[in-house]
C-alpha cells in the first residue's frame, strides 16, 4: 500500500522534521526518499550518512549535540588508527582518521558492507537496518546505483567528493560547481518512484537544496514527477533569516549564485513545489516569494523547543492538503 505521506530527505533537519511529523501522521504511513549522493565509502565500509542520521533520529538514539552519530558513542577504534600514522606512506589510503566513525556505529556500516557484497539491494538492506531499529517508516534510498556528489572547490580548482569537501574540508572553503556523478544513468528505484507518484503529499524536508535534495532532483524524471503534482508538493525553508540551520547551505547558495534567502530557496523550488513554509522572521519576503510562483505558509521552522516541531509539521500536511 502506497504511503500518504513521502518526505524528500536529506541529513540532519530531514531527520529532525520526520521525528516531528510522527507526532501527526502514522509512521506506518510515512515514506521518505532518502539522499544518496553523500554515500562513500571508508575503511572499506559502505557508509549512507543521511539514511543513518535519519534511522538513528527515529530511533532516538542519535546523539543531540553533534546531530549526526549515536548517543553515548566511543571512539576506541578512531583512536587506534591514529598508532599508524608515522608508518603509512605519503600515497597511501590506508586508516583515514578525518571522518570519525564511533565503535557502535561501525556495526551500521559492517552490516550494510556485507550485505551489498552479497549482492543485496541498497532499498532492502536499508529496510533491513530500519526493522533492527523498530522502525516502522518505508525509508527509501533514492537509488540502488551509484551517484556521487562532487564539489569543485574554487581557490584550488579541483574536484573532490563531498565528504572531502563537507567534513575533512570542514565547508569552509569556496565552491565553484556542484555535480552529481552517475545521476545521468541512474534511476529511482520502483518504491521511491511509487512514494512521489501516488501518495498524498509530498514535503520537501529543510534541507540543503544545493547538495541533499538536488541529488535526487538530478536522477531521471524527478522533476517531471513533482512537476505534474506540483498543486500537492510543499517544501519547508531550510534558510531563516538569511542563515543556513545546519551545514553551509547559506554560504553555498552566495558561491553559486542563488540569492541566500527564503526568496532564493523559492527560485529554486517554485516548478516543483506550490508552496513554500518560511520562519516568521522571514515573513517581510512573503510578496517577493510570491511573485516567484509560490504560495506561503508562515510558522516557526527552527525545532529547537518542545511542540515547535509538531506545529510545522501539521502546517506543513495542512498546505499540501489544502
Amino acid at each position: 500500500m502506497t504511503p500518504s505521506v513521502t518526505v524528500v530527505c536529506g541529513g540532519v533537519g530531514a531527520a529532525r522534521f520526520m521525528r516531528a511529523l510522527a507526532d501527526v501522521h502514522s509512521p506506518a504511513d510515512t515514506a521518505a526518499v532518502i539522499n544518496t549522493g553523500d554515500d562513500t565509502v571508508l575503511h572499506g565500509l559502505s557508509i549512507s550518512p543521511d539514511i543513518d542520521t535519519v534511522i538513528y533520529t527515529l530511533a532516538g538514539a542519535i546523539d543531540p549535540e553533534r546531530g549526526w552519530g549515536l548517543h553515548g558513542e566511543s571512539w576506541r577504534a578512531m583512536e587506534s588508527l591514529e598508532r599508524y600514522t608515522a608508518v603509512k606512506p605519503n600515497d597511501s589510503s590506508a586508516a583515514p582518521t578525518w571522518f570519525n566513525l564511533g565503535d557502535k556505529d561501525l556495526a551500521t556500516h559492517l552490516y550494510r558492507t556485507a550485505r551489498l557484497a552479497e549482492g543485496t539491494p541498497l532499498t532492502l538492506v536499508t529496510a533491513e537496518i530500519a526493522t533492527a531499529w523498530g522502525l516502522e517508516h518505508r525509508l527509501l534510498p533514492m537509488t540502488d546505483s551509484k551517484v556521487s556528489t562532487m564539489v569543485t572547490l574554487r581557490e584550488e580548482s579541483i574536484e573532490v567528493p563531498f565528504q572531502e569537501y563537507f567534513v575533512k574540508r570542514r565547508h569552509n572553503v569556496p565552491v565553484e560547481a556542484v555535480r552529481f556523478a552517475g545521476a545521468d544513468v541512474a534511476s529511482l528505484t520502483a518504491l521511491a518512484r511509487l512514494a512521489l507518484v501516488d501518495s498524498e503529499v509530498v514535503v520537501i524536508a529543510p534541507s540543503n537544496p544545493l547538495v541533499s535534495i538536488a541529488p535526487i532532483r538530478g536522477l531521471r524524471d524527478v522533476d517531471e514527477i513533482l512537476g505534474a503534482r506540483r498543486e500537492s508538493v510543499v517544501a519547508i525553508s531550510p534558510i531563516v533569516g538569511g542563515v543556513a540551520l545546519k551545514g553551509p547551505a547559506d554560504q553555498m547558495l552566495r558561491e553559486l549564485g542563488h540569492e541566500p534567502s527564503v526568496v532564493g530557496v523559492a527560485r529554486l523550488y517554485s516548478e516543483i513545489a506550490a508552496t513554500l513554509v518560511i520562519d516568521p522572521v522571514d515573513e517581510a519576503h512573503v510578496p517577493a516569494i510570491e511573485a516567484a510562483g509560490m504560495r506561503v505558509v508562515v510558522t516557526r521552522s527552527v525545532m529547537s523547543e518542545p511542540g515547535v516541531g509538531t506545529e510545522l509539521a501539521r502546517r506543513t500536511l495542512a498546505a499540501a492538503r489544502r
